[in-house]
């Protein structure tokens, strides 16, 4: 919890509660708290509680502006340094005025702008595909039917049209029907040229025997782009040269898959992050 690790570097004291403390709970703002972060808000509101242990002192610099009956340490602030911390979820739509609670410190604390709209983000990533891809270039990209794939499919589809080539690939573990519906589903109904390569032998194949989840996804990684570069060179026959790979990624997969700057351990390897081999031809284009 990002407030107990305030409370560890700057010096205060974190320790296990009397009684854990999960669900609703009613946070007291203290007598006269004045404090940015709770602005508009009543003395008393509702917030959802997930802890065992709890700060027992305030680190130096920080004053407490809020607990509850478990925590006398709910919420505190230093308004020099510019630094609050909170025990409770805000995030949650179990903690109703916990929108509240964001909007201060986004907009009034943090001064962040309120004029930009999502679909900004996808014109611009729009434009910087024209840009890169040039009139005549051909992208080859990754089309599971998930969220990420969809979304980066679409987008490509709407910058450079039929010279976006999308590859479902069947590698044999997918659910019962998924292949039809999701070439239904892109093909049919969002226009994405797409096909789909029957793979279920090779991938059955080359994971038989193995048990170790780390290794499974290396070869489902691994296999994953084989099978994508060999389809980059039917494209090129057909369509012209093919230079980009198209992927849908969320960040929290990169993070996974790698150790970024710092000790922290790979928790598990992604197919489009962490099995990408060496000798991979293909330049990657991730919205």
């Amino acid at each position: 919890y990002g407030m107990q690790e305030l409370a560890h570097v700057f010096g205060g004291k974190v320790a296990p509660g009397l009684k854990r403390e999960y669900g609703k709970a009613t946070v007291s703002r203290i007598p006269g708290c004045d404090s940015p972060l709770f602005a508009g808000l009543p003395e008393e509101f509702m917030m959802w509680m997930s802890h065992g242990d709890k700060l027992h002192e305030v680190p130096k610099g920080f004053k407490r502006v809020a607990g509850t009956s478990n925590a006398d340490f709910v919420a505190i602030e230093n308004l020099e340094s510019k630094m609050w911390g909170l025990q409770f979820h805000p995030e949650v739509t179990h903690s109703p005025l916990g929108r509240n609670v964001l909007k201060n410190f986004v907009v009034e604390i943090a001064k962040a702008k309120q004029d930009w709209v999502m679909t900004d983000y996808a014109n611009e990533f729009i434009e910087e595909v024209r840009a890169k891809v040039g009139p005549t270039g051909n992208v080859i990209g990754a089309v599971s039917g998930g969220v990420d794939s969809t979304v980066a499919a679409v987008l490509m589809t709407r910058a450079i049209g039929d010279r976006f080539h999308a590859v479902l690939v069947d590698n044999g573990c997918l659910r019962k029907d998924e292949a039809t519906k999701v070439l239904k589903r892109m093909r049919d109904d969002c226009g994405v040229n797409l096909r789909c390569v029957d793979a279920k032998d090779r991938f059955l194949g080359l994971l038989k025997g193995v048990t170790d989840p780390e290794k499974k996804r290396k070869i489902i990684g691994g296999t994953f782009i084989d099978i994508f570069q060999e389809e980059a060179k039917k494209i090129e026959a057909e369509s012209g040269k093919c230079d980009y790979l198209l992927q849908g990624t969320l960040y929290p997969d990169v993070i996974e898959s790698i150790s970024y700057k710092g000790p922290s351990a790979t928790i598990k390897t992604h197919h489009n992050v962490g099995g990408l081999p060496a000798t991979m031809k293909l330049k990657l284009i991730e919205p």
